[in-house]
């Protein structure tokens, strides 16, 4: 788990780039860094259910590009409910931060569907702080969102570079351990590239990452799916 004590903002940057971006940075990388060795067959399966007040306030924060900012969620990967991870994800002045704990698949289970006076009792900080948050900020499941992630590391200033493609909403379904929860496409295609580090980004991955007529965006996969939920409304 990681604690308070050890939490370090990192850098981040997202760019929205084309599928042919995606083959000619995947090359460049590919001679330069490692694949996340936890990924199979190259990528994985992310699926995420995030969290939101009734004036949908983390929603509107990203997209008001509020300085300090703060949401929760909880997510697993490739289908594997046996690690599920509770995640509090910080934003302050553009850089990011990531608190988390594990969760049992009961654990998560009765947290999307309310049943949730027993987290005040846990010995896990972050679990009592969203009992406190969903309590009394009424913080509630909002919706599910699916992608793939094909992930990419460079131990040189601790980097990751990852494409993320595949978007995919479950609009008000929030039962989110279910395999057969039906998602839908969030809006047109899209790709994003991000790079995260800690002090210093090496040359070489700048080079390796680098598309020229691209620029750094603020993209939120959980805004994408908020949006195109709205509009179908």
């Amino acid at each position: 788990m990681t604690t308070r004590e050890d939490i370090r903002y990192r850098h981040e940057w997202k760019h929205e780039i084309r599928y042919i971006d995606l083959l000619s940075i995947r090359q460049r990388l590919s001679a330069v860094a490692q694949p996340d060795p936890h990924a199979i067959d190259g990528r994985y399966l992310i699926r995420s259910l995030y969290f939101d007040d009734p004036n949908d306030k983390a929603l509107r924060e990203k997209l008001d590009g509020v300085n300090l900012r703060e949401k929760f969620r909880i997510r697993y990967y490739n289908g594997d409910t046996s690690f599920i991870h509770l995640e509090k994800k910080s934003k302050r002045s553009g850089l990011g931060t990531k608190y988390s704990a594990l969760l049992t698949a009961e654990e998560a289970r009765r947290i999307a569907r309310g049943d949730i006076d027993w987290m005040m009792d846990s010995d896990r900080p972050l679990v009592q702080e969203l009992y406190c948050k969903m309590r009394y900020q009424r913080l509630a499941p909002k919706t599910i969102v699916d992608y793939t992630r094909e992930p990419y590391i460079y131990g040189p200033g601790n980097v990751r570079v990852t494409f993320d493609y595949d978007i995919r909403t479950g609009l008000n379904c929030t039962d989110f351990l279910d395999p057969d929860c039906p998602t839908i496409p969030a809006g047109d295609p899209v790709i994003i590239l991000e790079v995260k580090w800690d002090e210093y980004l090496p040359d070489i991955i700048r080079d390796a990452v680098n598309t020229p007529g691209r620029y750094v965006t603020a993209f939120s996969k959980y805004a994408q799916c908020r949006i195109y939920d709205y509009t179908i409304k």
